[in-house]
Protein backbone atom coordinates (compact mmCIF):
# COMPACT_ATOMS: atom_id res chain seq x y z
CA UNK A 1 0.00 0.00 0.00
CA UNK A 2 1.37 3.37 -0.99
CA UNK A 3 0.56 6.84 0.26
CA UNK A 4 3.37 8.80 -1.32
CA UNK A 5 2.81 12.53 -1.65
CA UNK A 6 -0.26 12.48 0.57
CA UNK A 7 -1.86 15.50 2.16
CA UNK A 8 -4.20 15.83 5.09
CA UNK A 9 -7.56 17.13 3.95
CA UNK A 10 -10.40 18.55 6.02
CA UNK A 11 -14.10 18.44 5.22
CA UNK A 12 -16.83 19.96 7.38
CA UNK A 13 -20.58 20.24 6.86
CA UNK A 14 -22.83 23.20 7.69
CA UNK A 15 -23.53 21.75 11.15
CA UNK A 16 -19.84 21.62 12.09
CA UNK A 17 -19.43 17.85 11.74
CA UNK A 18 -16.23 17.02 9.95
CA UNK A 19 -13.13 14.96 9.56
CA UNK A 20 -9.47 15.28 8.77
CA UNK A 21 -8.37 12.47 6.48
CA UNK A 22 -5.57 11.06 4.37
CA UNK A 23 -6.54 9.18 1.23
CA UNK A 24 -4.81 5.93 0.36
CA UNK A 25 -4.72 3.87 -2.82
CA UNK A 26 -8.13 2.39 -2.14
CA UNK A 27 -10.02 4.79 0.08
CA UNK A 28 -9.24 6.33 3.43
CA UNK A 29 -5.86 5.52 4.94
CA UNK A 30 -6.57 7.53 8.10
CA UNK A 31 -9.33 9.66 9.55
CA UNK A 32 -9.99 11.89 12.57
CA UNK A 33 -13.66 12.63 13.30
CA UNK A 34 -14.39 16.05 14.81
CA UNK A 35 -17.10 18.60 15.51
CA UNK A 36 -16.38 22.32 15.23
CA UNK A 37 -18.40 24.78 17.32
CA UNK A 38 -18.06 28.53 17.83
CA UNK A 39 -15.16 28.39 20.28
CA UNK A 40 -14.05 24.76 20.44
CA UNK A 41 -13.31 21.64 18.44
CA UNK A 42 -14.23 18.21 19.80
CA UNK A 43 -12.23 15.21 18.61
CA UNK A 44 -14.22 11.99 18.79
CA UNK A 45 -12.18 9.33 17.04
CA UNK A 46 -8.94 8.69 15.17
CA UNK A 47 -8.49 5.62 13.03
CA UNK A 48 -5.76 4.38 10.71
CA UNK A 49 -6.47 1.52 8.29
CA UNK A 50 -4.50 -1.59 9.33
CA UNK A 51 -2.38 -1.61 6.18
CA UNK A 52 -1.19 1.95 6.94
CA UNK A 53 -0.46 1.55 10.67
CA UNK A 54 3.00 2.49 11.91
CA UNK A 55 3.58 5.14 9.24
CA UNK A 56 2.87 8.20 11.43
CA UNK A 57 -0.49 9.03 9.87
CA UNK A 58 -2.29 9.57 13.18
CA UNK A 59 0.42 12.05 14.14
CA UNK A 60 -0.09 13.88 10.83
CA UNK A 61 -3.83 14.11 11.49
CA UNK A 62 -3.13 15.41 14.99
CA UNK A 63 -0.79 18.09 13.65
CA UNK A 64 -3.37 19.20 11.06
CA UNK A 65 -6.17 19.33 13.64
CA UNK A 66 -4.06 21.33 16.12
CA UNK A 67 -2.98 23.68 13.33
CA UNK A 68 -6.61 24.23 12.39
CA UNK A 69 -7.57 24.86 16.02
CA UNK A 70 -4.76 27.40 16.44
CA UNK A 71 -5.58 29.17 13.17
CA UNK A 72 -9.24 29.50 14.15
CA UNK A 73 -8.54 30.20 17.86
CA UNK A 74 -10.43 27.11 19.02
CA UNK A 75 -9.92 25.06 22.17
CA UNK A 76 -9.77 21.30 21.71
CA UNK A 77 -11.84 18.80 23.70
CA UNK A 78 -9.98 15.49 23.22
CA UNK A 79 -12.57 12.74 23.66
CA UNK A 80 -10.54 10.50 21.34
CA UNK A 81 -8.20 8.26 23.33
CA UNK A 82 -5.30 8.83 20.91
CA UNK A 83 -5.55 12.62 21.11
CA UNK A 84 -6.04 12.47 24.89
CA UNK A 85 -2.90 10.37 25.24
CA UNK A 86 -0.84 12.72 23.08
CA UNK A 87 -2.06 15.81 24.96
CA UNK A 88 -1.22 14.17 28.30
CA UNK A 89 2.16 12.92 27.05
CA UNK A 90 3.17 16.34 25.65
CA UNK A 91 1.16 18.93 27.64
CA UNK A 92 3.56 21.80 26.92
CA UNK A 93 3.09 21.26 23.17
CA UNK A 94 -0.71 21.49 23.33
CA UNK A 95 -1.48 23.65 26.38
CA UNK A 96 -2.55 26.59 24.22
CA UNK A 97 -5.36 24.59 22.57
CA UNK A 98 -6.24 21.97 25.21
CA UNK A 99 -9.57 22.58 26.95
CA UNK A 100 -9.07 20.56 30.11
CA UNK A 101 -12.18 19.24 31.75
CA UNK A 102 -12.13 18.13 35.38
Amino acid sequence: MSIQNYTVEFLKDEKGNGHFFIAGDEGRAAEMVVHVAADHLTVYHTEVAPEYEGKGLAKELLAAMVGYARKHQLKVIPLCTYVQAQFKRHPQEYEDVWLKRD
